[in-house]
């Protein structure tokens, strides 16, 4: 069994699609989902987390990036891949050291396009349609120490329509964030 970490920063709804996707019947992954790894306090994840009694661990700044990352708590929990569903902080080098290519993340965009350090949530819808792009989609990349860079493991396109808003563009991405994000979460635990 292979036990992951979710890391998320707000409502959580990647994390509820992944934690309700592993584990309602397939036995070979139960009780995947061992731990809610969050940095804000008020975030709607952890509710999520506490409905399906999944330990919530709750990082500051200076230890996450100035010392160990929390890399004890990981170990003592057993952590064997780390999903970022929604967490805006980047992974400090000792937890991408522990984990090479064991950190996976989703990005609402078609990668190497619309990343980097301040490309999250409606920025990049924005930035997309400012553009005058004709489809975006999501990318799953894994981690490494630059922000939106780590190896694609998987994209998924949709089309841009005139009459698209940052805010109808961020739903047509949540829709395929919740339909691929669930799987490849899954069969990367099964292939590792």
């Amino acid at each position: 069994m292979k036990t992951i970490a979710i890391f998320a920063s707000g409502a959580g709804s990647n994390a509820k699609a992944i934690i309700e996707y592993l584990h309602p019947t397939d036995e070979s992954i139960n009780n995947s989902v061992g731990l809610i790894v969050c940095n804000k306090p008020e975030a709607g994840v952890i509710n999520i987390a506490k409905s399906h009694n999944i330990p919530v661990l709750l990082i500051e700044k200076e230890r996450f990036f100035n010392l160990d990352g929390y890399l004890e708590v990981l170990i003592a929990f057993n952590i064997d891949f780390i999903v970022l569903a929604g967490f805006l902080w980047k992974i400090p080098d000792v937890l991408i050291n522990a984990f090479p290519k064991k950190i996976i993340n989703i990005h609402p965009a078609l990668l190497p396009k619309y990343g980097g350090k301040g490309m999250y949530g409606a920025r990049v819808h924005e930035a997309v349609l400012a553009a005058n792009e004709h489809e975006s989609g999501i990318s799953i990349h894994f981690v490494d120490n630059q922000y939106d860079h780590g190896d694609l493991i998987f994209q998924e396109k949709c089309k841009i329509d005139a009459e698209d808003t940052p805010a109808s563009l961020a739903k047509k991405i949540h829709q395929l964030e919740h339909e691929h994000f669930p799987r490849i979460v899954k069969h990367l635990i099964k292939i590792n």
